[in-house]
């Protein structure tokens, strides 16, 4: 699944691609959020771990848990 993370006053934007669910990552902005925590810190599917300072937190999109297909199929 891929989650794209925006920072406040910096044009680009954090993207990677996440094992967890959607509802685990939304938990983990949400306790860091109200809990008062510096820091969101979620994995990758690669076992990295990112760090984004809650302060300068501009938005999170959680991304479909099923990939898209590629190609002209109908199914």
């Amino acid at each position: 699944m891929e989650v794209r993370i925006g920072v406040r006053n910096v044009a680009r934007e954090v993207v990677f691609e996440s094992d967890s669910t959607p509802q685990q990552v939304r938990s983990a902005v949400t306790e860091a959020m109200s809990n008062g925590s510096p820091l969101i810190e979620l994995e990758d599917d690669k076992g990295r771990t990112v760090l984004v300072p809650t302060a300068a937190l501009a938005y999170v999109e959680i991304g479909a848990q099923e990939k898209g297909r590629v190609g002209f199929g109908t199914r």
